[in-house]
């Protein structure tokens, strides 16, 4: 579908975390290695997963999928962030502005969902309940919700007038600061994204906090106190990450419409664009013996 330019608006300016020259070169590398570190760690997990018939059950298959949505979530905004920061030139066109947030709400709505399912499906009985088929199920009933949000968000979106002012404080096109800009009334707008903010962000969030409650009672039940330090020590990681990615993330998605410090958003906005994707894999597989195993069979066999 191609966008339709109500205004005339031929691109929009990012205006990036910081405009202090000084800090250009240090913003680059840093997110150029955050990014190296993201793409790297996500794409051993699913060379893991792919190449060792050991890993093809439902547990990895998810994770192999939170892999490559994370390696797509980075990939929408980490590099046309670096390009600006390389080139100085912080424009991007109308087109693709509306692409990268259709994308961006993609992925985000697709990692909100994946996280969900991987926690709420009883994890400590992952063998006994799941099934490749009804994994594969779960999985693409999670990318057709998301595809809808995502277009949902380009519709609204793409039917906007945009004033003189084009100037994103912001290092992507996101949806609140593009309703900022506009000239239209933006009240059902701002409405809806609170509707889907509660329904794909904190339904979600309450069933995830459900079943971690459930699997805390079933480890306090193990009479093996190493037992017990383990499991704390995993899902303690796992519960930081997504606190992470919901705490930040629904609170810029939430409140960025009426918030008077816009450029405070786009610090937090990094926290669940770019930090979690790159916590993800060290968090939920790096450590894992298994995807070790499977890794170390692929250096093997490669020398």
């Amino acid at each position: 579908m191609k966008p339709q330019n109500l205004t005339g608006v031929s691109e929009f300016l990012l205006l990036g975390l910081s405009d202090d020259p000084d800090l250009q070169p240090l913003l680059f590398g840093l997110f150029l290695s955050i990014y190296l570190v993201t793409i790297l760690g996500n794409l051993l997990i699913i060379l893991a997963v792919t190449s060792d018939s050991h890993l093809r059950i439902p547990m990895y298959i998810f994770l192999s999928n939170l892999s490559l949505t994370d390696v797509s979530f980075s990939t929408t905004t980490i590099p046309k962030m670096l390009g600006s920061l390389q080139k100085h030139r912080k424009s991007i066109t109308y087109a693709g502005c509306l692409t990268q947030l259709t994308f961006f709400s993609l992925f985000a709505c697709l990692e909100s969902l994946l996280l969900t399912v991987m926690a709420i499906c009883h994890p400590l009985h992952y063998l006994v309940i799941m099934n490749p088929r009804f994994c594969g199920l779960l999985v693409l009933v999670s990318f057709s919700i998301s595809l809808l949000t995502s277009l949902l968000h380009y519709l609204v979106v793409s039917q906007l007038t945009f004033c003189a002012e084009v100037g994103i404080p912001h290092f992507f096109c996101e949806l609140s600061q593009l309703l900022n800009l506009s000239c239209s009334d933006t009240f059902i707008n701002n409405i809806l994204i609170y509707f889907i903010g509660a329904i794909l962000g904190g339904v979600p969030l309450s069933g995830i906090i459900y079943s971690y409650t459930r699997i805390i009672s079933s480890i306090l039940r193990v009479s093996s106190s190493d037992g017990k330090y383990k499991a704390f020590s995993t899902c303690g990681s796992h519960l930081s990450v997504v606190c992470l990615f919901y705490g930040t993330g629904l609170g810029v998605y939430l409140s960025s419409t009426v918030s008077s410090s816009r450029r405070k958003s786009a610090v937090a906005s990094v926290m669940y664009t770019v930090v979690t994707p790159m916590l993800n894999p060290f968090i939920y597989s790096l450590r894992n013996k298994d995807i070790k195993s499977a890794l170390w069979r692929i250096i093997i066999r490669k020398a």
